[in-house]
């Protein structure tokens, strides 16, 4: 299998770096443990063909799908916090 064939293209750019049409391309960071960060606005498309769109500045995917609000983030991923003491303690 070539490998080569799935790279994507680099995009077109002048000699001074700015991306053609004048528009920088989105950045996208994950987060190790959490949400995939899209610098927006931006249109995601689901699995079964439907898109849903955000105009926030800056919009927080789940990588997860723990999240009530799948495709977006609602932070499920982060641990739970204990409600009742270790133990059987009770709170003071």
């Amino acid at each position: 299998m070539d490998t080569d064939a799935r790279r994507p293209e680099p995009a077109l750019r002048p000699a001074n770096g700015t991306p053609v049409g004048g528009r920088k391309p989105p950045r996208v960071r994950i987060i190790p443990g959490g949400p995939i960060l899209v610098e927006g606005p931006v249109e995601v498309v689901l699995d079964d063909g439907a898109t849903v769109t955000s105009d926030r500045f800056l919009v927080a995917l789940c990588a997860c799908r723990r999240s009530r609000a799948f495709p977006f983030c609602d932070t499920s991923h982060r641990r739970r916090v204990r409600t009742t003491p270790p133990d059987g303690e009770t709170p003071a």
